[in-house]
């Protein structure tokens, strides 16, 4: 792999990560803090039910021990579980030096494509080489990520075999929170059962909805957020060149705004739309549509027929006619899918039409019939609507366009382009954030790892149990780790909605340029916007 890195690549991978002060002596000398007892967020009472073994465990810190432990090596496995996200090589190469340091002789086995791997005892063992050859590189490549869950009894029980077989001390799950409330569902099981194995989570998401009190984000969300704010910084400066096109860019974020928010923080565009803030003001898809146009029509007024916008990739389901209408689509598409088969967009409205609400069936209508078509698609394993086939960006420009045609007094013009900015983040070469953090995070896995928590399924110290609530899938109530959306109390939110009415005017566009790893401007790139103002260290004025 090393021939193939480019000069920047080449002195990327010397990057030598920075630990907390707790770690820095080696995993023998870090002391263990167990604090109170943890509850759930929510559904306390169900959750324990269904953990009756790792409910309630302590939170767990750490710092520096004053004499060091006895070591011994470490059997631990490791498994990439679902979309990539920069930084999860290091995790593992935090793994690798933390059992190192406990013991030459400690063994780190790769499961190969996922949670199937460690299913079917599918490994390498990851020796100094190979490891190597990918620290703080982006993608899941050393081993390869996969989406298989880890549910059912049988799976659990060959997943112990291979544990047992391979003599593992712990098995850490890098995952984000599907992965991760699948694994403590193992984790519950390898206690019930008996196993000495430790099963730990990193959490990891560029969507940036896995974090609570004591998790401030997930990992991975630095770098994309700084990845896109490239490349929307390089089209803004486009848009302020040319002058005659609007650029609607939908960012990832299916469940949560986090994305598309921080981008603003960093860009300054024209519109942003948050969509937590849609739902809590109750927008219906017209009243959304208006308020891109208005802005859209206030600055041709002033002359000035191009802007930016961002939408995240989630929008749809948050705006409540709009997800009352996918409700009601995916119902009526489940028991009348015959009726519907073969024929064109338009049959297919008039009859779904007939089965769904009055209130529904005028906002289906007034969609654009690419975005009807795409409401009909084939649905999920769920047998649900596929929002995330919908491509929202087309739809608002095709919405906007109409109202502004609507409007006598508009006398601009409105050209748009659309782009949608999804996997050229997933696995861009880590920040140094993301590159300390997550070496930070696997070296903790290893930590815990040597001391045998095995009273709790944790991430990081922290135990799962405490971060999940009760959903209804499948007709069924499962535990799930409960998402973090974008709260419009907090202070990333505060700052933007300050801000966002004199950047809707103005051109105040900047130009964040590439992820910055060295030099003079590094120490401006420590960590993002959404952090500072968390922390308090940018204030809202």
């Amino acid at each position: 792999m090393a021939d193939n890195l480019s000069v920047l690549g080449k002195a990327r991978k010397a990057y030598k990560p920075k630990l907390p002060v707790a770690l820095r002596n080696g995993a023998l000398k870090v002391a263990l803090v167990k604090g109170k007892p943890t509850e759930s967020v929510r559904d306390q009472a169900k959750i324990k039910a269904l953990f009756p073994n790792t409910y309630g465990a302590p939170y767990i810190g750490m710092k520096k021990a004053t004499k060091a432990a006895a070591g011994k090596a470490l059997n631990v496995g490791v498994v990439l579980s679902g979309g990539q996200a920069p930084g999860g090589h290091n995790v593992i190469a935090g793994i690798f030096d933390g059992i190192k340091s406990i013991s030459k002789n400690s063994k780190l086995l790769g499961f190969l494509g996922g949670p199937s791997g460690l299913e079917n005892g599918k490994f390498i063992v990851i020796n100094e080489k190979i490891m190597d050859a990918y620290r703080n590189t982006g993608g899941f490549d050393i081993i390869q990520s996969g989406r298989t869950k880890l549910e059912t009894e049988e799976q659990f029980k060959k997943c112990m075999a291979v544990a047992k077989a391979q003599k593992l001390d712990a098995i850490v799950i890098i995952g984000g929170d599907d992965s991760n409330t699948n694994a403590a569902v193992l984790g519950e099981y390898f206690q019930a059962h008996g196993a000495t194995c430790v099963v730990c989570g990193c959490p990891k998401t560029i969507d940036g909805d896995l974090k609570n009190e004591y998790i401030e984000t997930s990992f991975g969300f630095d770098t994309a957020v700084k990845t896109y704010s490239e490349l929307i910084g390089n089209i803004m400066r486009d848009a302020n060149s040319a002058q005659k096109y609007w650029h609607f860019i939908k960012l990832m974020g299916r469940s949560a705004s986090h994305i598309a928010l921080e981008a603003a923080l960093q860009t300054h565009p024209n519109i942003c739309l948050i969509s937590e803030e849609v739902k809590a003001k109750k927008m219906k898809l017209k009243q959304v549509i208006k308020y891109v146009a208005d802005i859209v029509a206030a600055r041709a007024a002033a002359g000035k027929n191009f802007g930016v916008a961002l939408i995240p990739e989630g929008l749809l389901e948050f705006i409540p006619d709009v997800g009352v209408l996918i409700s009601e689509l995916s119902e009526a598409l489940a028991h009348h899918e015959k009726e519907v088969e073969g024929l064109d967009t338009a049959a297919k409205v008039e009859l779904l039409c007939k089965w769904i609400s009055k209130a529904s069936a005028e906002v289906l209508k007034s969609l654009p019939s690419t975005t009807q078509g795409q409401l009909m698609l084939d649905r999920d394993s769920h047998g649900n609507v596929q929002v995330s086939l919908i491509e929202t960006e087309k739809l608002i420009i095709e919405m906007v366009k109409k109202e502004l045609k609507s409007r006598k007094n508009f006398k601009g013009k409105f050209s748009a382009l659309n782009h949608f900015f999804g996997y050229e983040g997933r696995c861009a070469a880590p920040s140094n954030f993301d590159a300390d953090y997550c070496y930070s995070l696997g070296f903790t896995a290893s930590v815990l790892a040597f001391n045998k928590i095995i009273e709790k399924w944790t991430a990081g110290g922290i135990p799962i149990t405490m971060m999940m609530n009760i959903e209804r899938r499948h007709g069924a109530d499962k535990p799930v780790i409960q998402k973090a959306l974008v709260e419009l109390n907090g202070a990333p939110f505060k700052f933007f909605a300050k801000n966002r009415d004199v950047w809707a005017k103005t051109e105040s566009y900047t130009y964040p340029g590439p992820i910055q790893y060295w030099g003079p401007s590094e120490v401006c790139d420590v960590t993002n916007f959404t952090i500072k103002l968390e922390r308090g260290a940018l204030k809202v004025k």
